[in-house]
């Protein structure tokens, strides 16, 4: 049985359809949440669930997998700039084994470097054009920051499963 919570590309056979994805980016006080799917290649931020000292909201976080009925998950990965590993590497890693074990579902690990950058570049951006009225809050660059990673897991996927 494969590593679920390895930083691999994601493997196996294509799919029959679409598969509908969650992305979260692990923080130590918010975990963001996108989900998107294999056919449109979209990413949509959703929302945020607490993450503290007790761990996770895994009721939320369950209910809202419960909602969403993904067939994976991408969880961020977090190294420093210089691509080492960090103690939040180490936490996110811990928080996506259990998570696999809890929710019985693949979870792919995927480098997260920038997308938090990234995340808060796009929804000023937005703000600054009009596109988006309102103030930018951490709880808005977290979900867009999970969107970020669920772009990258996508993009992996596509070159696996496209036929060339």
């Amino acid at each position: 049985m494969p590593d679920q919570a390895g930083s691999a590309a994601p493997t196996g056979p294509s799919p029959v359809g679409p598969l509908i994805v969650v992305a979260l980016d692990f923080g130590l006080k918010r975990i963001g949440i996108a989900s998107g799917d294999t056919l449109t290649r979209a990413a949509h931020p959703r929302s945020t669930i607490a993450n503290g000292p007790k761990g996770p909201d895994w009721t939320a976080l369950e209910r809202l997998l419960a909602d969403v009925r993904p067939a994976r998950i991408a969880v961020g990965e977090p190294y420093n700039a210089d691509g080492s590993v960090s103690p939040l590497t180490e936490a996110a890693r811990r928080f996506a084994a259990e998570l696999a074990q809890r929710c019985h579902l693949p979870v792919d690990l995927v480098d997260e470097r920038w997308s938090s950058q990234d995340a808060e570049e796009r929804l000023r951006d937005a703000r600054a054009s009009g596109e988006r009225r309102r103030r930018v809050t951490r709880e808005d660059i977290d979900a867009a920051a999970a969107a970020v990673i669920l772009e990258r897991w996508l993009e992996r996927w596509s070159k696996q499963h496209t036929r060339t």
